[in-house]
């Protein structure tokens, strides 16, 4: 089996402290995050995070134990430890653009152990992982306001 990856970059208007923040508060993601039933924080020092997340849809129910590694506010690291997938590998990176926005640069990449998951999941993966991606927007938006990004208008042309 093949492991599934995908990436995406997107310019936010808030801080990199601010995303980070959000990232991090994994005890608030069954709150928000799609298909997150529950989680539980097992071990938190400073710079590393060990959790369960429970992941829930219809029928299937499923526990990912990881290993959160925290470089605020610049980078959170996921190293799986166990659960439904061969490996898992995730990072969020959050770039200050100096303007008051964030690009934020998101990978991940897994593999399912059982076949039938990965078949399942496979159809609807890109989807899935746009909507989690959406998800923590939607939340930065709730803890800090709905801002817009400004565009910087052309220059004005004289004749």
């Amino acid at each position: 089996m093949a492991t599934t990856t995908y990436t995406e970059e997107r310019i936010l208007p808030y801080t990199p402290k601010q995303l980070y923040d959000v990232v991090v508060d994994i005890a608030a993601y069954p709150s928000y995050l799609p298909w997150c039933v529950g989680s539980r924080i097992l071990e938190e020092t400073e710079h590393e995070v060990t959790a369960d997340l429970i992941i829930g849809y219809k029928f299937i129910r499923e526990r990912f134990r990881s290993k959160v590694f925290k470089q605020e506010p610049a980078l959170i690291t996921v190293d799986y430890i166990e659960g439904p997938l061969k490996n898992l590998s995730n990072r969020w990176r959050f770039i200050d653009n100096g303007d008051g926005t964030t690009t934020i640069d998101f990978y991940v990449a897994f593999e399912f152990k059982n076949p039938l998951l990965k078949q399942l999941v496979a159809v609807f993966f890109e989807e899935i992982i746009k909507r989690m991606v959406k998800a923590f927007e939607a939340r930065a938006a709730k803890l800090y306001g709905e801002q817009k990004l400004v565009e910087n208008p052309a220059p004005e042309t004289s004749v």
